[in-house]
């Protein structure tokens, strides 16, 4: 047995003949003898200094990974002296498995020299050409939808009525309790604040001004925007991504079905009419919080916020808000949507799309309210 274990070991045989040293390999060179093979490579090197060596396979029985690795690495160490090193009598399985672990030398490549300044400007430049990219493709699916719309009007039968009911379910009614929880304690904190920087010059009561026109004007519909955008646009993203990813749009296409018509438009035409209706509950919520604020911490009574609110706010200044709503909702839909058809196939692209949906609905969201504020300013309503 003894006998067995040993026969089973590396050895080396070296021969001189003229300008040529013949290393006969017997054995087995696997890693299990590890450090028996590095041994008798680092006799081969030696006994090969000036000299042409061969490296003479024919006694190797057993030849794995280690082995043919380390036979090789010697190989291009004694060619990178400029010794020349063959193997001969290899079996085609030893051939096979030289040539697939081959010694590579691996150098770090030469870093090219980059400016910080240049660097920024690419970034600015590769940011600027994306969201111009990002304003293209919305514009033409924004044209896509409107296409998909008409279809629906002219073929009154493709209509999915059940599918926009069930989505003005997930996005309005199911929504309303949060909403209007946020809405109320926003009012809350900003009437109290508005009281406490108002007591100051004798003018309290200009606090029911202040909740009644910002509400109404501004914060109901950018507040529900922001928090439709968190919590249906990101909804939309991961819902219409994850057929994408398992191929069902696809398959829609295959069974003659638009998917533009079956899933995205239904969605985009709840949140046109669910959007306004939030809005609305939000601001009463806001209003609500304000008033309670008011009566507390001013001693504003319901009576008297009442009938201030009513004198300080007109019907102008509740139509604003419920413009603005159906134009952000079309924007958290499209671009939902938009980033959702742009999964690819796995659970990062989908990750990575529903962060990218959600921060650029509110982004828009906020840009759209700047602009509809210039707008009705420069009109004067």
């Amino acid at each position: 047995m003894a006998q067995s274990i040993l026969a089973q070991e590396p050895e080396v045989r070296i021969e001189r003949a003229g300008n040529k040293v013949t290393a006969a390999l017997v054995g087995a060179w696997t890693a299990e003898h590890a450090r028996r093979v590095e041994t008798l490579v680092g006799e081969i090197s030696a006994e090969a200094d000036r000299h042409h060596l061969i490296l003479d396979l024919k006694g190797v029985h057993r030849l794995d990974t280690l082995g043919a690795w380390v036979l090789d690495r010697t190989r291009h160490e004694l060619g990178e002296k400029g010794l020349a090193s063959d193997f001969v009598n290899a079996s085609p399985e030893q051939h096979i498995l030289l040539n697939e672990v081959a010694y590579r030398g691996f150098q770090e490549g030469l870093k090219p020299k980059r400016s910080r300044f240049v660097d920024f400007l690419v970034d600015v430049g590769q940011t600027v050409a994306g969201a111009g990219n990002d304003l293209v493709r919305g514009v033409a699916f924004l044209g896509e939808l409107v296409s998909a719309f008409i279809r629906v009007i002219v073929h009154p039968r493709r209509f999915r009525g059940t599918a926009v009911i069930n989505q003005l379910e997930q996005i309005a009614y199911r929504g309303v309790p949060i909403i209007v929880l946020i809405s109320f304690l926003v009012g809350a904190i900003v009437a109290q604040q508005g009281i406490f920087q108002l007591v100051r010059f004798g003018a309290t009561p200009f606090v029911v001004d202040l909740i009644g026109i910002l509400v109404m004007r501004e914060l109901g519909v950018l507040l529900t925007s922001i928090m439709v955008a968190g919590r249906s646009g990101s909804a939309f993203t991961a819902e219409i991504g994850s057929m994408k990813m398992r191929e069902e749009i696809d398959a829609l296409r295959v069974m003659g079905l638009d998917p533009i018509e079956v899933l995205i438009l239904p969605r985009i035409l709840a949140l046109i009419i669910g959007l306004p209706l939030l809005t609305f509950i939000a601001s009463i919520a806001a209003l609500l919080g304000g008033g309670v604020t008011a009566w507390v911490y001013g001693d504003i009574s319901p009576d008297v916020f009442l009938t201030r609110l009513k004198a300080s706010i007109a019907f102008n200044t509740f139509m604003v808000g419920i413009i603005k709503a159906p134009f952000m909702a079309m924007v958290i839909g499209i671009i939902a949507t938009l980033e959702g058809l742009a999964v690819q196939g796995s659970a990062e692209s989908l990750g990575r799309h529903v962060t990218s949906s959600v921060v650029k609905a509110i982004f828009m969201v906020i840009v759209l309210d700047g602009l509809f504020a210039m707008f009705f300013a420069a009109i004067r309503y």
